[in-house]
């Protein structure tokens, strides 16, 4: 079984093996996948814009004839070089034409496959992994680890310290589609170009708002204990390509938030005034909303939340096939339990 892990995925992507010259990426980050799949072509290929170098393929042209990924990986150049194929698109397609590659490679030609998520006994996903001339990568949403050293080296390519709880925020605000992350961080040096080191300041003021902002009517309505309204805005977020995990995390630090300001009422301070000590930046347009949070749940009732969502966002990572309903489930029952208690 070849399926990458690790270092071996970067020595890979690098340096592709022409021992095995095909390639399946799959998994739920597409933007890892892409990513990916665009270091695989570059090293592959001495010029990826070149279209007798790098034949790309999708649904239209796989659709009706599976077999002519096989005529395309098997094509010799007719001015010599290398080649690469590039597949996107229903691995039903060119499942078998996959195979045929996997029993009589090509020479001289990587074949790079960018399949989705798919499931462990997929037909495609199991040819390659059993094939000795093929290999399986996983791109899945970033670990903290993963980020950590993504964002550190971002910022060392910028020539830019960033300071400790800039980091964790940024963290915070990032996963799920490894393009997207990469962006917000190549936004943030911009915005710090010059500055020598990236602070808290700078991360709310290029990243938070724009990660959070169509987020927050979910979290907020799901604390305000508005099933009906959670519902309608994590539909709209999950249509325009919302990766599910963003929304638990979102949550996790709204109750984070919360539980702050829950403690600080608890010990004699004003609700507003702990409102706005644990969430300084808190836009006008939303306090009412949050204050019927704070108002739905206590310090004891939030770390309950804290956890519960601390184990979806887990799941949503495990089982990214569930992504959306885990996240959906979370998000319903902080909004359910909230509207029993307000």
């Amino acid at each position: 079984m070849v399926a990458l892990r690790g270092r071996d995925i970067d020595a890979y992507l690098a340096r592709p093996d022409p021992d095995r010259p095909i390639a399946l990426l799959y998994g739920s980050d597409t933007g890892l996948i892409r990513e990916r799949a665009d270091a695989l072509c570059a090293a592959a290929v001495d010029d990826p814009s070149d279209p007798f170098a790098l034949v790309r393929l999708d649904d239209a042209e796989l659709s009706g004839d599976g077999a002519r990924l096989v005529d395309e990986a098997m094509t010799m150049p007719l001015f010599g070089g290398r080649r690469a194929v590039r597949v996107r698109g229903d691995p039903r397609h060119f499942a078998r034409a996959v195979e045929v590659l996997c029993e009589n490679p090509p020479r001289d030609c990587l074949v790079v496959i960018e399949a989705g998520a798919l499931r462990p006994n997929a037909s495609l996903r199991s040819v390659c992994e059993k094939a000795k001339t093929a290999v399986a990568i996983a791109c899945f949403p970033d670990t903290a680890r993963d980020l950590a050293q993504l964002i550190e080296t971002e910022m060392r390519e910028a020539n830019l310290r960033i300071s400790r709880d800039a980091q964790a925020t940024l963290m915070a605000l990032l996963g799920g589609d490894r393009q997207a992350s990469r962006n917000e961080i190549r936004k943030l040096a911009l915005y710090a170009h010059g500055k020598g080191e990236v602070t808290l300041d700078d991360v709310l003021a290029t990243v938070s708002d724009a990660s959070d902002f169509a987020l927050d009517p979910i979290v907020d309505a799901a604390f305000a204990g508005r099933p009906a309204d959670v519902e309608t805005a994590f539909n709209k977020a999950i249509a325009a390509g919302t990766y599910p995990g963003l929304i638990v995390s979102a949550a996790l630090r709204q109750a984070a938030a919360l539980h702050r300001a829950a403690l600080l009422v608890e010990t004699g301070t004003a609700p507003q005034t702990a409102l706005e000590r644990a969430i300084p930046r808190l836009h006008f347009s939303r306090k009412d909303v949050v204050a019927a949070g704070l108002r739905n749940a206590g310090s004891v009732r939030l770390a309950e939340i804290i956890g519960q969502l601390g184990t979806a966002a887990l799941d949503v990572r495990r089982q990214a096939a569930l992504a959306s309903s885990i996240a959906r489930r979370a998000l319903m029952a902080i909004a359910v339990n909230a509207r029993r208690r307000g």
